[in-house]
């Protein structure tokens, strides 16, 4: 495809501005990616390498028995970059897709680094850059950028507290107090930690008595939380019981206990490739480092566990897309100013992801001349955008792909969950296909 006259800047790094460079350069745009670590870090990176995952190694399901699988689908049927770095780098994870973290980093830096058509360039971009341009800042957008933005909307941003659970030396972990498996006798990615009542309890309670970290000076005085990735201890504090419904569940282990359920278990899922490293799911947390150690310790497995990383919460940012969006992630009265990613209003890496390349796709469309295209509703990528635009601005929270979200099927409803998604994704692929079809100019290399 011949190269267009216009220079695209994408402002952030992470998978959606990653995503967002990549589609633009494979159309013939050129692309200026600005990103500004290593300059200056957020409070949650560790390197400089573009795509760098903070909260979860875990990218979610990827079987069509489930949305986040469905959506991976779309996404890989597109040719996503960030697709294809993940399948390049999988770890083992039951159903789910995890990556081992620098791996997969390293691929999507490299991608993006050799691309000729991407103009990497290391910097700090504190003002709105002149369009056409892609913000993908991010939720951890630093705070001269987010001035940018709030002036920009002339609404305040608004905000959640997101959370980054520990990760532990998987060799320290101690296997005669925990056994590899995956519920329901399924084979066995995840190592689980049992606990008996005496041992939960005290846990339980020595949790939603421990010591947080302080909040840094930019942090608002009233803190809200993303209810996909709630600090554990304020799921504790909401009841005894709470976590044994959420991530300390004990079901579906009874083969693995002489047939009886477990109180509690806590679930360690591998975090890189070798499998030295694994974290522990659910355990996103804001402890001092020291409290920690020591309550996280009172598991009977992790008695003598080292935590290679400890679990740190930071702020994220996201605008109230209803009221400052438009169909095509554009902010209103803006010709070619679009947002991608966690910003937008999503939350979750595939779905940051997805909408760096749905806002990438809407920027060629615009330089190239061309009129808008609209996702279909019946697609992942589509109910995403169609929830931004669509959700009550005044209780407007980040939101995961689900069905919810998605148009219902047509009939008889179906029961079964697994059954019932498998209809959605047949339903999402045909109309993807149909809009690659009816679309050739987005997707000129695409064979039906």
């Amino acid at each position: 495809m011949t190269q267009t006259c216009k220079t695209v800047t994408v402002a952030g790094g992470g998978l959606a501005g990653s995503e967002a460079a990549w589609q633009l350069a494979e159309r013939g745009v050129r692309v200026r990616l600005c990103e500004m670590r290593p300059l200056k870090m957020t409070p949650a990176h560790e390197t400089p390498m573009l795509g760098e995952l903070v909260c979860s190694n875990s990218l979610g399901g990827e079987k069509l028995t489930t949305p986040a699988g469905i959506l991976k689908a779309e996404l890989k049927r597109m040719d996503s970059l960030i697709m294809r770095c993940a399948e390049a780098s999988r770890v083992p994870a039951g159903n789910a897709l995890a990556v081992d973290r620098e791996v997969f980093a390293r691929l999507i830096d490299d991608s993006i680094a050799s691309h000729p058509n991407i103009e990497l360039v290391r910097e700090e971009l504190t003002e709105i850059p002149e369009e056409p341009a892609i913000i993908a800042t991010g939720p951890l957008t630093s705070a001269p950028m987010a001035q940018s933005l709030a002036a920009l909307t002339g609404e305040d941003f608004l905000y959640f507290y997101d959370a980054v659970a520990p990760i532990v030396d998987v060799s320290t972990v101690d296997m005669s107090k925990a056994f590899r498996a995956n519920r329901y006798g399924m084979e066995g990615d995840y190592i689980n930690c049992p606990m008996n009542e005496e041992e939960y309890n005290l846990f339980w309670n020595e949790l939603v008595n421990a010591e947080t970290a302080p909040r840094h000076d930019f942090e608002e005085e009233q803190m809200r939380h993303f209810d996909g990735c709630l600090p554990v201890e304020v799921i504790a504090k909401r009841g005894e019981k709470t976590l044994l419904f959420g991530p300390l569940r004990p079901v579906g282990f009874e083969a693995f206990n002489y047939g009886k359920e477990p109180c509690a278990v806590v679930q360690l899922r591998q975090d890189n490739e070798e499998g030295s490293l694994f974290n522990i799911v659910g355990f996103q947390t804001n402890l001092k480092w020291g409290e920690q150690e020591r309550v996280f310790r009172l598991i009977p497995a992790l008695r003598e566990a080292e935590f290679v990383r400890k679990g740190v919460m930071h702020r994220n940012l996201f605008v109230c897309a209803p009221k400052v969006l438009d169909p095509y992630l554009r902010f209103n009265g803006r010709e070619a100013l679009f947002i991608a990613g966690q910003a937008s209003g999503v939350e979750g890496y595939m779905e940051s992801t997805a909408m760096g390349l749905a806002a990438a796709l809407f920027a060629y469309l615009k330089v190239s001349g061309l009129p808008m295209a609209d996702f279909p509703l019946e697609t992942a990528v589509g109910s995403l955008l169609n929830y931004l635009r669509g959700a009550l601005p005044e209780s407007f929270q980040p939101m995961n792909v689900n069905l919810g979200i998605f148009p219902r099927l047509p009939g008889k409803k179906i029961r079964r969950r697994t059954e019932r998604c498998e209809a959605y994704a047949a339903r999402s692929l045909e109309a993807l296909e149909k809009f690659i079809g009816e679309n050739k100019i987005l997707f000129p290399n695409k064979q039906l």
